[in-house]
């Protein structure tokens, strides 16, 4: 039976943590009343799991075509290792360990109808999958999930990695980008680095975070925001496309790079603070909701309004030391994502929550 039959049970719950905040007096929450960020944390990934996630551990792209992706898997797993569901974390992983995992280690993008619609990986959704397994082994006292998570990291680290001309190793978009060492600054992901880390291969993501900081940082220098694609020109330079094939037209901050800000502005280390708070100026002008936008910080022709954005700029937000506005643009996102709900905007709901105002993945030393 699918969990989306679970639906109305989230949405009353998720209904109820934020009824609290509109006690009297103008609306506003007493410090008695007002939802806690845990609490908001976990009725947010509540209702990402209850809508999509389907008993047997799959997650579905409803609005997407009913289709399931790495990422998804992915995301699940991060949910569910952070508030320690245990027994939905035991049927996610399962089910993607026996139905995307490849034999070298990595995750298949995607899957439709009953099979593998493309064996390719997404480094993004293997990073997140490893660190989720990193956590769960922590959180739920299972070895065997932090050996799972450790072979997944090196999995990345020899597949999904290339070399410049220095020696220096950089990460790449997957298998598929190694030769033309094509990057997505959206999946660099310091957290995910630095779990990984504690289990090996120390060296070796203390080089792909030099990279990741390096790289977007000069993208940075290049125009106010990062671009969904870039083309490395080694691991510490690289140029904006508009996309890995080639396409015409200019680059564009869009659905990939608004999370650019999310995973920099969650980081341990005030380097990657210090990137997710360039952005800031730029994502708290005109109409935070629009994406994609141009690199000047523009809004795009095609430009829609998506949770993630709002998101994004809650990255940048807390980076940048603005608590208030980081809660302000996540209830916007969540009251958004209730307007209009989609799988990538519940994920990134729940997930922002979770990584930007709780400790729930994990503490800082």
């Amino acid at each position: 039976m699918s969990r989306a039959r679970s639906l109305p049970i989230a949405a009353l719950l998720l209904a109820a943590v934020l009824a609290t905040a509109g006690c009297a007096g103008g609306g506003s929450a007493s410090a008695a009343t007002a939802p806690s960020d845990e609490s908001l944390a976990r009725a947010a990934a509540s209702a990402f799991l209850d809508r999509y996630l389907e008993a047997d551990g799959r997650v579905v792209r409803r609005d997407q075509g009913g289709d399931t992706v790495s990422e998804g898997q992915s995301y699940a797993m991060l949910l569910t290792a952070a508030t320690g569901d245990e027994a939905r974390f035991t049927s996610i992983w399962s089910w993607t360990k026996a139905n995307l995992q490849r034999p070298d280690g990595l995750l298949s993008w995607s899957w439709h109808d009953g099979r593998i619609s493309d064996p390719q990986p997404a480094t993004d959704a293997d990073l997140d999958a490893a660190q989720a397994l990193v956590l769960a082994g922590r959180r739920f006292s299972q070895p065997q999930l932090t050996a799972d998570g450790q072979r997944i990291g090196r999995a990345v680290l020899a597949g999904e990695t290339a070399t410049d001309g220095q020696g220096r190793r950089l990460l790449v978009a997957g298998p598929w980008a190694v030769s033309g060492e094509i990057v997505n600054p959206s999946y660099f992901s310091p957290r995910a680095y630095s779990a990984l880390a504690a289990t090996g291969d120390e060296p070796a993501w203390h080089a792909l975070h030099e990279q990741a900081l390096s790289s977007t940082a000069d993208l940075l220098s290049q125009s106010p925001l990062p671009p969904d694609w870039a083309r490395a020109q080694s691991a510490l330079h690289a140029q904006a496309i508009a996309s890995p094939g080639g396409a015409a037209g200019p680059p564009s901050y869009g659905f990939d790079a608004a999370r650019v800000a999310i995973r920099m502005g969650s980081a341990c280390d005030s380097a990657s603070r210090a990137v997710a708070a360039r952005l800031w100026p730029v994502l708290s002008g005109g109409d935070d909701q629009l994406l994609p936008r141009r690199l000047d910080g523009a809004a795009d022709g095609g430009a829609v309004r998506n949770p993630v954005a709002l998101v994004g700029a809650a990255g940048a937000a807390k980076a940048a030391g603005r608590p208030a506005d980081v809660s302000r643009l996540l209830d916007a996102a969540a009251a958004q994502d209730r307007s209009t709900p989609t799988y990538y905007g519940a994920a990134w709901v729940a997930l922002g929550r979770v990584l930007l105002t709780t400790d729930l993945a994990g503490r800082c030393a």
